[in-house]
């Protein structure tokens, strides 16, 4: 392929610090593209080679064998353009520049902005926000076109409020369901329990207790923070977009209206690409 090589600055939201070359705007992905979309999380790497319209190869490896992608992606088709949200830090970003460098294609690590995409982003220091949860908002946006709550359920849950017109007003960030199983036995020598899959309403044992008290605080905070919304939008029966590794879990005890979906920061990655401004 023919196209230089380059990649933009990795931002505020983002893990590591790299020259800025050339703006995402630059690189608009076009119908016949290859893209090779990265969602470099806290614990695994996502990835998917979008062409046309679908997803023709997905993948996943977990963070610490994050090497073993030279192998994943040998066969792959050579993208024409390599999209990027790394929240995992400097030293994973710098091993994925490694495995990235086998193809000429342009790379771009995205940053949140003020706005992009038709979502206005009202962080007080918009660059400040997520690279991943302003992935999933633009994603969630791209497909509902209404207010919704977005929800990335892995290491951390985030919840985040998108408005009827596109404005994300705020979120909020509360450790996931396995760190929150983890804390209390790790801090507390009494709690070191045998751990427990089992959840119940009323818990009787303490491995129960903490399995369905991590269930119970995450759902409720999903509820808490729907309501809060609801009141500030004035409209009921909102959805919610719920993505990430727990997304499964918390979806069996949710009863607010929901959508799981695969993989939003994936899905938000493509529309950034295809629609940069």
């Amino acid at each position: 392929m023919g196209a230089p090589s380059y990649r933009t600055e990795l931002g505020s939201g983002c893990s590591g610090q790299h020259p800025s070359v050339h703006p995402v705007e630059e690189t608009e992905l076009n119908d016949s593209s290859c893209l090779l979309a990265i969602d470099s999380g806290n614990t695994a790497i996502k990835w998917g080679v979008y062409a046309g319209d679908r997803w023709v190869a997905r993948g996943m490896v977990p963070q610490r064998e994050r090497m073993q992608l030279a192998q994943a992606w040998s066969e792959l088709p050579a993208p024409s353009l390599i999209v990027v949200s790394n929240v995992a830090g400097s030293l994973a970003a710098r091993e994925l520049e490694l495995l990235l460098a086998r193809w000429s294609a342009p790379s771009v690590w995205i940053k949140a902005k003020a706005r992009q995409c038709g979502v206005q982003n009202r962080y007080t220091n918009p660059g400040q926000l997520g690279c991943d949860r302003w992935a999933s908002l633009i994603a969630a946006w791209h497909s509902l076109r209404q207010g919704c709550l977005v929800v990335n359920a892995g290491t951390a849950m985030t919840v985040d409020a998108l408005t009827d017109t596109g404005e994300f007003l705020g979120g909020i960030i509360v450790p996931g369901f396995h760190l929150m199983r983890q804390v209390l036995p790790n801090q507390t020598g009494a709690l070191s329990v045998s751990t427990s899959d089992s959840f119940q309403k009323f818990p009787r044992n303490t491995g129960d207790a903490l399995y369905s008290g991590a269930i119970q605080a995450l759902v409720g905070a999903l509820e808490r923070m729907c309501d809060l919304l609801a009141a500030h939008s004035n409209k009921g029966n909102l959805t919610i977009l719920l993505s990430g590794g727990d997304a499964a879990l918390l979806s069996a005890h949710l009863q607010a209206p929901h959508q799981v979906v695969d993989n939003l920061v994936l899905e938000g990655l493509v529309v950034m690409a295809r629609e940069p401004g």
